[in-house]
């Protein structure tokens, strides 16, 4: 098991890239939740299988159809994350 929190940069709001994560991600079985930040980001965390969690971080790399990604940055989560995929309000 692998649980790992990523910020993604471009233009990644008011593109779906939240809805499109929370599809992603629960096709992949991964648990986590994904959020707008104010400054312009997406943070998400995934927890789940390594491959699987290795193949979304992947995805966020490209994202949906309008987003333009231009880094995704990951780092290993500490916290213990819940059963399931949500999207979280924005901070």
């Amino acid at each position: 098991m692998k649980r790992v929190r990523a910020h993604i940069d471009g233009r990644v709001q008011g593109v779906w890239f939240r809805g499109w994560t929370v599809d992603e991600a629960s096709r992949r079985g991964l648990s986590g939740w994904v959020r707008n930040r104010r400054d312009g980001r997406v943070e998400a965390v995934f927890a789940g299988e390594d491959a699987q969690v290795d193949d979304m971080i992947r995805a966020c790399w490209t994202g949906p159809p309008a987003a333009h990604v231009q880094n995704v940055t990951v780092e290993t989560e500490p916290e213990p994350v819940a059963p399931g995929f949500v999207q979280a309000a924005t901070v």
